[in-house]
């Protein structure tokens, strides 16, 4: 607990982990926290999330991801091309990364459907075996059968925030939102599948959104960005312990599998 005092002297509870964008430098991941990563399937939600997970292990935070949607070998090659920068890492590159996340980085090794309550015992295993600080579930329709199980999302979410503020473990849950009547639209915390109950409960709502449009382009000619059209949108819907909520351009590079933060912003490497 921090007094007053403590709090408005340094913003305590404010200060977490941050996102691998400096514009984005006012959003905090914060211990004992939910966040809700929604997007239109399709939209480069679980690909920003590889993102993201490379830049907390930057700040030396122990993940684990749980895909059920996607094998472990294609998420490893994923985030190796994001964080090496290179579209064909060689040999030597794909080792020195090996090299750098071990120890940081692990993952749930299943594909497909889990029972809820397997899916939490996995999260308790996670803090009190690994010491994991961040667990990325991808995603909650994989968790709970049937998009109208709505007392099985409000369960299955209420029980993720307990773990998380039992353990102080932030974890990072991603979910699907309805298609809207065309890929330009960008939609909000309401679009989401299912309970409304998610978004009441998570502490931070984030929703990607991927102008197909413009990624196109850039996947045809990779030297091409707009510089005034971003292909890429970070939402933060909601920020519940944070005082800033709302849209950052991201520009997609094909080559990195890397959202950046401005068309002519360098790549980076992670190590």
């Amino acid at each position: 607990r921090y007094s007053l005092d403590e709090y408005f002297a340094g913003n305590l509870y404010a200060k977490g982990s941050v996102l691998p964008w400096q514009k984005v430098r006012n959003v905090a991941l914060r211990a004992g926290e939910v966040s809700l990563w929604a997007g239109v399937n399709g939209h480069g939600k679980s690909l920003l999330m590889g993102q993201v997970i490379l830049g907390l292990m930057e700040q030396d935070k122990r993940c684990l991801i749980a895909s059920f949607e996607m094998r472990p070998e294609i998420t490893l090659a994923r985030m190796a091309r994001q964080a090496t920068g290179l579209k064909m890492p060689s040999p030597e590159a794909i080792k020195q990364f090996s090299e750098w996340k071990q120890g940081n980085l692990y993952l749930y090794d299943h594909h497909g459907m889990i029972n809820a309550e397997q899916m939490l015992a996995v999260c308790r295993f996670a803090h009190h075996e690994l010491g994991i600080d961040h667990l990325v579930i991808d995603s909650m329709m994989k968790c709970v059968n049937g998009e109208d199980d709505f007392n099985g999302q409000k369960n299955f979410v209420n029980a993720l925030c307990s773990i998380a503020r039992d353990t102080g473990m932030h974890i990072h849950l991603v979910h699907h939102m309805r298609k809207g009547n065309n890929e330009k639209e960008i939609g909000g915390k309401f679009d989401l599948k299912g309970s409304g109950s998610i978004t009441d409960q998570a502490d931070n709502v984030f929703i990607v959104w991927k102008n197909k449009e413009e990624a196109q382009k850039v996947a045809e000619n990779p030297h091409h960005f707009d510089r005034e059209v971003p292909s890429a949108m970070l939402i933060c819907e909601k920020q519940r312990n944070g005082e800033w909520e709302g849209r950052v351009k991201l520009w997609f590079d094909y080559r990195s599998q890397q959202f950046i933060e401005e068309a002519d912003t360098p790549i980076h490497r992670y190590f």
